[in-house]
């Protein structure tokens, strides 16, 4: 979750919510925010924070964690907004690499009975409407390598006809 505290940055930044859903942060270690309202979370922390300063100003927004991997520029964990698309999310891992298949985006999303499904996305289609799907926390996204002729089937083909060619020249020699 993010909290941003008026004119507090010691109390501002991304904080994890722990199993038993307060806040993970030394300070915030007392504030209940998980599985309850939103209104009575918000309550909690306004409460908390009177402690410190009359009336705080503050903002509260919950994130959702999503890992982005494979042929992008900066694979990494992000923590996110709900509201957040596979298409943005992409984009904040730098996009995209020149040999990141575009066609061939792998969502892994663990569903509620604990079964991991798999889902094929295209982001090169702007009509298709894959990179509008929203992130939910956990995503796994992953962008494949972009198949090539020349590097998946040409060049190892090669090396295998070398070989095959150098054991032969070995074969003919030892015959001599």
């Amino acid at each position: 979750m993010r909290i941003v505290v008026w004119r507090k940055p010691e109390f501002s930044g991304d904080f994890v919510v722990a199993p038993d859903g307060s806040v993970t942060h030394p300070l915030f270690r007392s504030v209940q925010v998980a599985g309850i309202p939103y209104a009575t979370a918000e309550a909690n922390l306004r409460r908390f924070l009177a402690r410190f300063e009359e009336n705080p100003e503050f903002v509260m927004e919950p994130l959702v964690r999503v890992a982005v991997s494979g042929e992008v520029a900066r694979p990494q964990v992000f923590a996110v907004r709900p509201q957040t698309t596979i298409g943005e999310a992409v984009a904040r891992a730098g996009g995209a690499t020149e040999n990141g298949a575009r066609n061939r985006i792998r969502v892994l999303r663990l569903e509620p009975n604990g079964r991991q499904q798999e889902v094929i996305l295209n982001l090169s289609d702007p009509t298709g409407g894959s990179g509008t799907l929203p992130v939910r926390s956990g995503d796994q996204i992953v962008i494949d390598r972009r198949r090539s002729f020349v590097r998946d089937i040409l060049i190892p083909g090669l090396g295998i006809i070398g070989s095959v060619a150098s054991v032969g020249l070995l074969i003919d020699r030892a015959s001599r």
